[in-house]
């Protein structure tokens, strides 16, 4: 049984089957540098909100080994919202307050943003502790989203990454999602997948 926020601002309704923490395990099975990187892990996800027009998102997983041992992998964080452009009564950048009195928007001008596909336009952007950071374009149908990397920028010292899509879907009140990346001179490929549970 899944149970829906009810408070959420209008722009969060097509995002709000994310909201919660998520836990499970997963697959690598990657292919670069004349390597093979393959192994389970563990991983969880937390989406929430704050009363925004956004969701807050923080992922981490671990290698899992035996005797129980967990070797950190990655650690991501980031923001997840439909895409609508920016007007004086919204905040930003930065510091700077909004121009004119807040607007509360309404299912309707949610509805405005459906596309002809019948789904929302989505961005996300994320923050990997290992100097990584990508912008996610997109769409959210239902309970799948699909989004693809519009940008990656990287700090001097970070591994090669250049792209990656990502895949979630919402199948029998599990998260699975699938995660395609272009790391370490290697093309776009299948990198690893998971599926995760409702934490209680």
């Amino acid at each position: 049984m899944l149970d829906l926020p009810t408070d959420l601002p209008a722009d969060l309704a097509p995002l709000a089957w994310l909201i919660g923490v998520w836990e499970g395990t997963g697959v690598i099975d990657y292919e670069a540098s004349g390597h093979h990187f393959s192994g389970e892990f563990a991983h969880r996800v937390s989406f929430s909100h704050d009363g925004g027009d956004y969701l807050n998102y923080s992922a981490n997983a671990w290698l899992l080994g035996g005797a129980d041992a967990r070797t950190p992998l990655v650690a991501e964080m980031g923001f997840w919202r439909l895409s609508r452009p920016a007007t004086d009564a919204d905040p930003g950048p930065g510091l700077l307050p909004a121009r004119s009195a807040p607007v509360v928007r309404t299912a309707s001008d949610v509805e405005a943003l459906r596309t002809p596909e019948g789904g929302f336009d989505i961005e996300v952007s994320l923050v990997h502790a290992d100097g990584v950071s990508e912008l996610y374009l997109g769409q959210i149908r239902g309970p799948r989203i699909d989004i693809a990397t519009d940008a990656v920028v990287r700090t001097a010292g970070a591994k090669a990454y250049s792209a990656a899509t990502r895949m979630y879907g919402l199948v029998d009140n599990h998260l699975l999602w699938a995660w395609d990346a272009a790391a370490l001179g290697s093309d776009l490929s299948s990198h690893a997948s998971a599926r995760l549970a409702r934490a209680e």
